[in-house]
């Protein structure tokens, strides 16, 4: 073994306790030191800290994804209940939910910070094509991550802004339509939209951002650290030091920075979720989030024929230029202010899509039907936020109706209650039927005396409905109006 990589080997006592006992059979010591003794040409930099930042945002949108998928159902009729119930119900759920929605933004912010950092010190140079190459796939997965999860809350936001996604798919020539049923499931937006949002969402994206992730660091590890903007891409000529420490504790000052601005605007400006999605809603105006501003506004430039430059083929070229970087721009010298053509390209991309973002939002602002319509559904959203939370009162919230009673007398009421066949008219559970109303929530309305009054002396409007007078014993009685109170 190696003496450095080894406390056994040189000299030293073997590591005692647990952390010896795991050494000795793992080797961890061993891959402490290949990680932490990265040599870095030039030492350390604050400029490359967005790597471990977007590592520590990608592993915290893991966790918490993984939180929320716990009560989340992927179906239209119960996608929206189970997000407002996360949001209003469950204990920091609201908090969890704004971390994992603010955190797609957080991600989309550092991974353009550390692409654009990379191509102004011209790190893709010296044999880091393919670290490049996975770099830009690696961006573009993350967009389709945050356009597959933004459906998910299936609100009026989330559903039209998709139905505009999925539309602009199909004006993809020869192939639109086809990929727009794809991703919808059919024709229209329902269950199979939600359902293959998810897994893709979940299981098909998040996959592909593991691997990409994994090879990444393995492309990085290969070709080594680029260095300053001073240094020779292909033979370092600078002292070597090594990642750890001073580049971790840089590294670890932007993941506090990350985790205090992300804490405090989860606590100070939750995320929102608005009213359930209304398809038939022809009034409301679909706006995406901000970083697809910009490619919403582009394509409504491009109608008819015309349609193929600005969705296909511009975009195409666009995308093969940046893939291509590496490849077109093959000279050593990374400092930029020696690269005025590359700093220009870039230059020009980064304005175009500040521009459009920008000319959206004055668009919105300047254009009064639209400015008030948008008003109007954020006033929505913020009336619909303050609602407590409603669980779904129908025949397919049975398993919430019926849960297991823990109180003996309200079990005993709900055996009178299917006994007497009270559930046949007012459902199982009492969530309702069109014979007769649910009496969830009714111990709240009426008092026990008041609910004995009514089961012995049925209204008018109960009679004509059907309603028998209640004939128990008094205990009886009782144990119905305990499992009544219970329905809540």
């Amino acid at each position: 073994m190696h003496s450095s990589h080894n406390s056994e080997g040189d000299g030293s006592p073997p590591a005692s306790g647990l952390w010896g006992w795991l050494n000795r059979r793992t080797g961890l010591d061993d891959l402490l030191r290949s990680a932490l003794d990265e040599p870095i040409p030039g030492g350390a930099r604050f400029a490359y800290v967005f790597g471990s930042g977007l590592l520590f945002i990608f592993v915290s949108q893991v966790i918490t994804g993984i939180f929320l998928a716990l009560y989340y159902v992927p179906s239209a009729d119960h996608a929206h209940t189970t997000v407002a119930y996360i949001t209003k119900a469950v204990t920091a759920g609201s908090f969890l939910r704004s971390l994992h929605a603010y955190g797609a933004s957080a991600m989309v912010v550092v991974l353009f910070l550390h692409l654009s950092q990379t191509y102004i010190y011209g790190s893709y140079k010296g044999r880091r094509e393919l670290l490049w190459l996975s770099g830009c796939v690696l961006f573009g997965l993350v967009l389709a991550m945050a356009f597959t999860g933004y459906l998910l809350p299936w609100d009026q936001r989330a559903y039209f802004a998709t139905a505009v996604g999925t539309n602009a798919a199909s004006e993809i020539p020869w192939i639109g339509e086809s990929l727009k049923r794809l991703m919808r499931g059919g024709t229209e937006m329902g269950t199979l939209t939600i359902s293959r949002f998810f897994v893709a969402h979940v299981f098909f994206v998040p996959a592909c951002i593991f691997a990409l992730v994994a090879a990444h660091i393995f492309l990085f590890r290969k070709a080594g650290a680029a260095g300053p903007v001073s240094e020779d891409p292909l033979h370092p000529k600078q002292e070597a030091v090594l990642f750890y420490p001073r580049q971790v504790l840089m590294d670890l000052a932007l993941t506090a920075l990350l985790i205090i601005g992300l804490g405090l605007l989860c606590f100070f400006v939750p995320m929102q979720l608005g009213p359930p999605a209304n398809p038939a809603d022809a009034q409301y105006v679909p706006r995406p989030e901000w970083y697809y501003l910009p490619i919403f506004q582009w394509l409504k430039y491009w109608h008819g024929s015309g349609a193929i430059v600005g969705v296909l083929v511009i975009p195409t070229l666009l995308a093969v230029a940046i893939l291509a970087v590496p490849f077109l721009d093959r000279s050593i010298e990374r400092r930029p202010w020696k690269r005025p053509a590359a700093m220009g390209g870039y230059a020009f991309v980064v304005f175009m899509l500040l521009g459009l973002g920008l000319r959206s939002q004055y668009l919105d602002r300047h254009d009064p039907g639209v400015a008030q319509q948008l008003a109007k559904q954020n006033a929505e959203e913020d009336e619909y936020a303050k609602k407590p939370f409603e669980p779904e009162l129908s025949a397919a919230s049975l398993v919430a109706a019926n849960v297991t009673l823990a109180d003996p007398l309200a079990a005993k009421g709900k055996t009178i209650f299917e006994a007497q066949s009270c559930n046949a008219c007012h459902g199982d559970g009492g969530v309702g039927t069109a014979a007769a109303t649910g009496l969830i929530g009714i111990g709240k309305k009426f008092s026990a005396d008041q609910l004995v009054e009514v089961f012995k002396h049925p209204t008018a409007k109960m009679n004509a409905g059907g309603m028998p007078p209640v004939d128990l014993p008094s205990d009886d009685l009782k144990a119905l109006i305990a499992y009544l109170e219970s329905l809540k």
